[in-house]
């Protein structure tokens, strides 16, 4: 996704220094940048209703990113925010803050990509690419997105049937990917994570025919052999996230939120 300079990124940062680097970086990548010291000069600003996405440090002297984020969300407006923080959150604010609505939350310093990509996210969000609305993932039932897990390794895929259904999430998982093509499933699949390396047809192949075929799944790498340019192929071709094994809990519960906040793949006519 290109970055069209009638979307404003906005920058809250007390840390001048960090302001400018991050706006230099944006800058350099085609986006319309404005910079704020603070929460409070952000709202006295009128720029929030031209604001598409949001980059906040989360702790801040006055008011800090959470509350910002609560303070808009009860103003009815409703910007992706991209959370930047130099210290770990606490686990229950961090999962407060994305289930309505954060895209993620990235440790200082964040590397060039990681933060681009997060704003690709963030517009495709705002741009109403078939999003969940935030109340649905808030609120709503978890049971009602259907996750997928294609992996040829049995005692992961079992594992990551456990643990999806803790989170309370309903979950079918396949050894393969012409397993999960066969299966009838497609249609449904609200998220997909899915191994890279496996026989016959690996992750990136999968990923690629599903987009040749029209179904616009959001797709969670995982892999236990970290590639820099397979990393970059599977982000640039759509993928929510790219993990590698072994990854926390709280990692996979991130994706699957960025995920669904993607909202129900495109997919074709019955």
């Amino acid at each position: 996704m290109a970055f069209s300079k009638i979307s404003i990124i906005a920058v809250i940062d007390a840390d001048e220094s960090l302001r400018f680097a991050l706006a230099k970086l944006l800058k350099s990548s085609g986006c319309a940048v404005e910079l704020f010291a603070s929460a409070e000069e952000f709202l006295g600003s009128k720029r929030i209703g031209a604001t598409a996405c949001l980059i906040i440090d989360a702790n801040m002297p006055g008011m800090g990113g959470l509350e910002l984020q609560s303070h808009l969300a009860s103003a009815g407006r409703h910007i992706p925010i991209i959370f930047i923080t130099a210290s770990p959150l606490d686990k229950t604010a961090r999962a407060r803050a994305l289930a309505v609505g954060a895209i993620d939350f990235l440790r200082k310093p964040s590397g060039e990509g990681s933060l681009l990509n997060e704003i690709r996210l963030a517009l495709r969000v705002r741009n109403g690419d078939k999003s969940l609305c935030d109340s649905q993932l808030d609120g709503g039932v978890p049971e009602t997105f259907p996750i997928s897990v294609v992996d040829d390794d049995e005692p992961v895929r079992r594992s990551l049937e456990r643990l999806i259904r803790s989170f309370g999430f309903s979950v079918s998982v396949f050894p393969s990917a012409q397993e999960f093509l066969i299966s009838g499933h497609v249609r449904n699949t609200a998220c997909l994570i899915l191994d890279v390396k496996m026989p016959p047809m690996n992750g990136l192949q999968l990923q690629s025919h599903l987009a040749r075929v029209g179904y616009r799944i959001p797709i969670i790498f995982i892999t236990a052999y970290p590639d820099a340019r397979v990393r970059a192929r599977a982000l640039q071709a759509g993928a929510v996230d790219f993990l590698e094994k072994p990854f926390s809990n709280d990692a996979l519960l991130d994706g699957i939120h960025r995920a669904l906040r993607l909202g129900n793949a495109e997919k074709p006519p019955r």
